[in-house]
């Protein structure tokens, strides 16, 4: 499995809090955020089943909501 690097813009508060939460949990700010990211798709799968990797993102996207 190969290891990819992905940038976020994030508010400084929300960087913080989010450091201070990882460090309360006793991780690093990227160890935390995997963990978070692992939930997510944990909770999606158990609601709408396992991604197999080769579903079309188009064909299995929520739409977008419509503004009113």
């Amino acid at each position: 499995m190969s290891v990819k690097s992905v940038s976020i813009r994030i508010e400084e508060e929300m960087l913080n809090k989010l450091g201070f939460v990882a460090d309360y949990e006793g991780r690093s700010v990227n160890s935390h955020i995997l963990v978070l990211i692992r939930e997510s798709i944990k909770k999606f799968e158990d609601e709408n089943g396992k991604i197999d990797g080769k579903i079309n993102p188009a064909v299995n996207v929520k739409p977008t909501r419509k503004k009113p």
